[in-house]
């Protein structure tokens, strides 16, 4: 569901049904990057996924990052740590593989959907309970992760959009 010409974007359309004000900007961006994504990934080859102009990196990590960060900066914001399964998933985000776009589109669809369920039903109370980060414990805030989840994953998608653009020019 590509966002129409016409609307503005996310964060210009208004709140956010049932999205307490203070983490709104958080919804917003992931619902951003939600729509950034089903605009540009869809039309992209298996060559164009996995392609690197210029030396950049390609759409396929991007796709395979933006969905790992997600999830482990929200197992951080949960105050959990990471599990095999995401660490080994961490040391394959770089490698070529078989999934067609559609396929890392909908793996990366998915990690912000549940980022968006972990983000809408955190208690607004709870947004400056400290929480650490990775293997050295570094400080963070629930909100500092929720912040930093939705815009490393806006920095990512900006960059599948303009190398989707490099690689259709």
């Amino acid at each position: 569901m590509a966002r129409a010409q016409s609307l503005p974007e996310v964060w210009l359309r208004g709140p956010v049904a049932g999205v307490p004000q203070e983490i709104m900007p958080v919804v917003h961006s992931l619902l951003q990057v939600r729509e950034e994504l089903e605009a540009v990934v869809p039309s992209l080859s298996q060559e164009q996924l996995w392609a690197r102009p210029g030396g950049a990196a390609p759409v396929g990590f991007h796709l395979r990052h933006l969905a790992g960060s997600l999830d482990r900066l929200l197992t951080y914001a949960r105050g959990e740590q990471l599990n095999d399964t995401q660490l080994a998933w961490l040391k394959g985000e770089g490698t070529a593989g078989p999934e067609p776009a559609a396929q890392l589109l909908q793996i990366a669809q998915r990690a912000i959907e549940v980022a968006l369920h972990q983000v809408r039903t955190t208690r607004v109370w709870m947004l400056h309970e400290p929480r650490t980060v990775g293997r050295a414990g570094l400080p963070s805030t629930v909100l500092g992760l929720l912040f930093h989840a939705a815009e490393h994953a806006q920095r990512h998608a900006g960059q599948i959009v303009t190398t989707a653009k490099m690689l259709k020019a």
